[in-house]
């Protein structure tokens, strides 16, 4: 179940306050085999070991926050740092 169009357009990074959009597929398929091999921590340490099937990418590109069954975490430790 994807994010409802009309909260996307005011979801923020809580951090940053940058806006958010849907991931690409490719950012979701590379986590994922991270997340397979054991190898993806979010920001607050802990392993991730459900696979993404939704997140939000900061418009920065930098920091992905999941969506767990259409609702997503926007708390900063829940979210993932990507490699630059």
């Amino acid at each position: 179940m994807p994010v409802n169009p009309d909260l996307l357009e005011i979801l923020v990074c809580p951090e940053t306050k940058q806006p958010v959009k849907p991931a690409a597929d490719d950012v979701l398929a590379r986590l994922n085999e991270q997340i397979a091999a054991g190898d993806l921590r979010n920001r607050g340490g802990e392993a991730v070991k459900k696979p993404l099937q939704e997140g939000l990418l900061r418009e920065d590109g930098r920091i992905l926050y999941p969506v767990d069954d259409g609702i997503p975490v926007m708390l900063i430790e829940e979210s993932i740092e990507l490699p630059a």
